[in-house]
């Protein structure tokens, strides 16, 4: 991979440094986002699972806004969840205060531990990437026609 593929916001470059993984990737049209966790800025997990998962999100929000999108751009989620069943209403309102209609594809996978301790989700997501804005063409000349040739001379009306 490219560099110049890698999205590392500011905030997530002793993690990029510390564990050797970008907070994403551009593939194609595609910007594929490592698991994000609720941790505050001291990398521990947020107690509140209400505020871990806003955390998470936020620290989506960050990835994606490095690389010029913003929750409008995901088309799809994976989240991975300690105690899926206990927390998935508190995640749900969390989700859906940030990922506006229509709503992206989702995953959830219950599993019994993540990285940090006490964190309870770790949200990956895909988003497409934005096209470049196309500049409208200059409207052309009457006088010249394509290529800059002259245009041909006008013919006479009258009939010889």
């Amino acid at each position: 991979m490219k560099k110049s593929a890698q999205v590392i916001p500011a905030s997530m470059r002793a993690m990029y440094e510390s564990f050797h993984f970008a907070a994403a990737a551009r593939s194609g049209d595609l910007l594929i986002c490592s698991g994000q966790l609720g941790t505050g800025p001291d990398g521990r997990a947020i107690a509140d699972p209400a505020a871990q998962f806003a955390a998470a999100f936020a620290n989506l929000r960050a990835v994606l806004a490095e690389a010029g999108l913003d929750f409008s751009d995901v088309i799809e989620i994976t989240t991975f969840h300690v105690g899926l069943t206990q927390h998935l209403g508190t995640f749900m309102r969390a989700k859906d205060a940030v990922l506006p209609e229509p709503y992206p594809a989702w995953t959830a996978i219950g599993i019994t531990e993540l990285a940090v301790p006490g964190c309870l989700v770790e949200i990956r997501a895909t988003a497409q990437l934005r096209k470049p804005a196309v500049r409208a063409a200059a409207p052309r000349s009457k006088a010249r026609s394509r290529r800059g040739a002259k245009p041909a001379k006008k013919r006479s009306a009258r009939r010889r």
